[in-house]
């Protein structure tokens, strides 16, 4: 068997990245995927597939390690899955019937994820108060209405997932904290993050099969990121969360209107 050649540029770029996910908890695909667009030039369905895939596979680790500790709730999860699900495999369907490398797809795909940045920014800005506010207004929501309003959180995360590989991560668990306020954070993250794990991976299966993965990159962001994520898990606790949350808004502010914008 024949390994895929490494190329050490994507893997330190993935170390970087892998560093900044694990020291603040923001989505890889909100850091990874423009970075793939901006600074590499890659097509942006390509730097998409290739992404959910290294998604998938980094959510997988996170998943298990809040599953042991009990930070699951399986049936919120459980909910986002199917609305997500659906969604994501019409989203495929659609890309497939208008050509995911069209130039046509493409521009639609930059110009998405670009908007996904900029809710993502949002989310990462005003989460906070958006917590205090749902804390304010517990109880309000009725189960029927919340099992509704979740299935249909992950519906549009499916399509803004599929499109950008964006959403999985800052956008779910804002929406989640809304939805769920009695829910600890630390069940609504571990549930967000086993969430994108079927996601992610039906999503990747999909560009795959669309021929929008690159393989090799891949591989050589993986090598990097892996460790890049124990190192800043590992520093999350000693670091200044609100100020790295807002610089990491603001980069996401100017990447996503520059994509929007193009």
């Amino acid at each position: 068997m024949v390994l895929p050649h490494i190329d050490w540029l994507y893997s330190v770029s993935g170390l970087a990245v892998g560093f900044l996910v694990g020291l603040t908890g923001v989505g890889g695909g909100s850091l990874m995927t423009p970075l793939l667009v901006l600074m590499f030039g890659v097509h942006p369905a390509t730097a998409v597939g290739t992404d959910l895939l290294y998604a998938a596979v980094t959510k997988t680790g996170g998943t298990l390690a809040h599953g042991l500790q009990g930070s699951v709730d399986w049936r919120v999860t459980g909910r986002l899955a199917a609305g997500s699900l659906p969604a994501t495999i019409v989203t495929l369907i659609a890309l497939h019937h208008y050509g995911v490398h069209q130039k046509g797809s493409s521009g639609v795909i930059q110009v998405v994820l670009g908007v996904a940045l900029l809710i993502t920014s949002v989310s990462l800005i005003f989460r906070p108060r958006l917590a205090a506010f749902a804390a304010r207004h517990a109880g309000e929501l009725s189960n029927s209405t919340a099992t509704l309003l979740t299935i249909l959180t992950g519906a549009i995360l499916g399509v803004l997932v599929s499109l950008t590989s964006v959403g999985a991560g800052a956008i779910g668990v804002t929406a989640l904290l809304l939805l769920y306020p009695s829910l600890p954070t630390a069940r609504i993250v571990g549930s967000d993050i086993a969430h994108a794990v079927p996601l992610t991976l039906v999503a990747g299966i999909g560009h795959w099969m669309l021929g929008s993965v690159d393989w090799a990159m891949l591989f050589s962001l993986l090598i990097g990121s892996l460790p890049g994520i124990l190192i800043g898990s590992y520093l999350s606790s000693r670091a200044p969360e609100k100020l790295l949350r807002n610089v990491l808004a603001a980069t996401l502010v100017l990447v996503g209107g520059r994509l929007v914008f193009a």
